[in-house]
């Protein structure tokens, strides 16, 4: 007689048999949930390390993911569809299942900006000084994410978000302006390190300043000059100047030009170019390019000849103009050819000064 009393009770309307029915689908739905996160971790798991696809592998990573509080809430949900339940408590399971979900989508939403950022970081490995603008993008991206799931959590909670929306919308357009500086270099590190128009240890020029990259800030970049000392400059401004990479050359261009005197033969001087591409065409990895008796200069014949050098760095087409030059002046030494150098020739017509007139002689004791 107590069992069927009890059989017989009602749970918000329900018997208890139905109670029973819906918490028997509540346990079954869990073991399920949980058995297929596990077979799929683990098989697709095995799969994922033999195969250099990385899709997989964020797919394992995601399940991997997926808490047991959500997959019990998700099966006391599908229990509770059994049952027959007034307007509140129906409303509680339903905004419990919808919370349950948010978090759940936070945690999957976290899972792929990480692995974006891991893929990221991985093709930029060798630039080191964008890891920390790349945590920063990072870390606005996790703010927006549960930001907008925290808005959407309220809104099925019953409060009215409009008018925090416009609140923050006020407070974030004051807080842009107190901060637009700050602002204008974090967004300037980000494009930095998104476009990529340096690298760390790239060497550069802004405006008169020259030197190589040693660092890519939050909010300033940090640039070793030729001379030693260390310029710090602000990613906006960095990004408003017309920024010259030496680094990202393919070929370096070089110009020797000298000249020889007007008395040189002209047999002599229409030699000199073959002359000078001989000596360019010996150097490695040069390229000639044109030499030619360009014009009457002020004191001389000028012969001016172009190279490149397929080498990017400073050093090689240095050491490249250096032998150049070097053997140019060997091959003249050999060949008895001067060099002009500048010179003037001052002519001055002075008129003859007359003769003095003689002296009238002087009368003894006058």
């Amino acid at each position: 007689m107590i069992g069927t009393e009890l059989l017989d009770r009602a749970f918000y309307g329900n018997a208890t048999t139905r109670v029973a029915e819906a918490l028997g689908v509540a346990v079954v739905t869990y073991a399920a949930l949980m058995l297929i996160k596990q077979v799929t971790v683990s098989r697709l798991g095995r799969i994922a390390v033999q195969t250099a696809n990385k899709v997989d592998d964020i797919v394992v990573d995601l399940i991997a993911r997926t808490r047991r509080i959500f997959l019990i809430v998700i099966a006391l949900y599908a229990g509770s569809g059994l049952l027959t339940l007034p307007s509140d408590p129906r409303r509680v399971t339903h905004v419990a299942a919808i919370l349950a979900f948010l978090f759940q989508g936070a945690l999957w939403g976290n899972g792929l900006i990480q692995a974006w950022l891991a893929q990221y970081a991985l093709k930029r490995a060798e630039d080191a000084g964008s890891a920390t603008a790349i945590h920063a993008l990072g870390y606005l991206a996790r703010i927006f994410l549960w930001g907008v799931l925290l808005l959407v959590a309220l809104d099925n909670l019953g409060i009215n978000i409009t008018a925090l929306v416009a609140g923050l919308g006020v407070g974030g357009i004051a807080v842009a302006l107190a901060v637009q500086n700050i602002l204008g270099d974090l967004f300037g590190a980000l494009s930095i390190v998104l476009d990529k128009p340096f690298v760390i240890g790239d060497t550069i020029v802004v405006d008169q300043m020259e030197g190589d990259v040693e660092h890519v800030g939050l909010k300033t970049t940090r640039i070793r000059s030729l001379g030693g000392e260390q310029i710090v400059i602000a990613n906006a401004e960095l990004l408003k100047s017309r920024i010259r990479n030496f680094k990202r050359l393919t070929e370096r261009r070089g110009l020797v030009s000298f000249t020889v005197p007007f008395e040189t033969p002209a047999a002599i001087v229409s030699d000199i170019p073959r002359m000078v591409r001989d000596i360019v065409e010996s150097q490695p990895h040069t390229r000639f390019a044109r030499s030619h008796v360009k014009r009457f200069a002020d004191h001389g014949l000028e012969i001016e000849t172009v190279f490149f050098v397929r080498r990017p760095d400073y050093l090689s087409f240095m050491d490249a103009q250096q032998a150049i030059t070097l053997g140019v002046l060997a091959a003249f030494e050999r060949k008895g050819i001067r060099f002009s150098y500048p010179t003037r020739t001052v002519i001055s017509a002075l008129p003859a000064s007359p003769a003095a007139p003689a002296s009238a002689p002087r009368t003894a004791g006058a």
